[in-house]
């Protein structure tokens, strides 16, 4: 093999592995074995007693070890993040992750005398959808799905559907209804969005 073929190869190599879905995309192996981390962490917080201040703590502290947090920001303000500037996006952002941490930490806080357990894991177009259980008190058990990407340089969270429900698709909504209360004032809706 001629050296340009060579450095060709490696370029075109090189090139692949920066793509979407190439053959170093994430694999159910390393997705659930995130989440298998993440369900861990979130068992213990849930059994742990603590006060559900204390809990929502630790809830952010999974969030910010586990979950892509920038990816589900820029999705949750959809066509304004185009528009927003650099210092915008990471001020809201940051806003978004105490946001969505203390609500899905109080989601959690409902499992208390319950665990999650893994059940298997299965591709989606943008990754690897790992399936769960929630095995909850006095409640028939329920299905907690969480979405795994490497998009970011490394498997992370970016998306969990709760019996169904699309954390992404409603915080999307949700969102979007906050800043048209706001008349699209972004800088108004970080704000409120710090002091929820």
């Amino acid at each position: 093999m001629t050296t340009a073929i060579r450095r060709r190869s490696f370029l075109l190599l090189t090139a692949a592995a920066s793509l979407p879905g190439s053959a170093w995309a994430l694999s159910g192996t390393e997705a659930r074995a995130l989440v298998d981390l993440l369900v861990a962490n979130i068992n213990a917080v849930i059994a742990s007693g603590k006060s559900e201040a204390e809990m929502i703590k630790d809830f952010e502290g999974i969030f910010d070890r586990y979950a892509d947090v920038p990816i589900m920001a820029r999705y949750a303000l959809g066509a304004d993040a185009r528009s927003a500037s650099s210092a915008q996006m990471k001020a809201f952002t940051e806003a978004f992750r105490t946001y969505i941490s203390a609500k899905y930490g109080r989601r959690f806080r409902e499992f208390i005398g319950g665990r999650i357990d893994v059940q298997g894991e299965s591709a989606i177009p943008r990754g690897v959808q790992v399936e769960t259980m929630a095995n909850l008190r006095g409640q028939a058990p329920f299905r907690v799905d969480f979405h795994v990407s490497d998009a970011s340089g490394k498997a992370l969270f970016f998306n969990i559907i709760i019996e169904g429900i699309d954390m992404l698709l409603s915080e999307r909504t949700e969102i979007g209804a906050m800043l048209d209360q706001r008349r699209g004032d972004l800088d108004r809706l970080i704000a409120d969005l710090r002091a929820l």
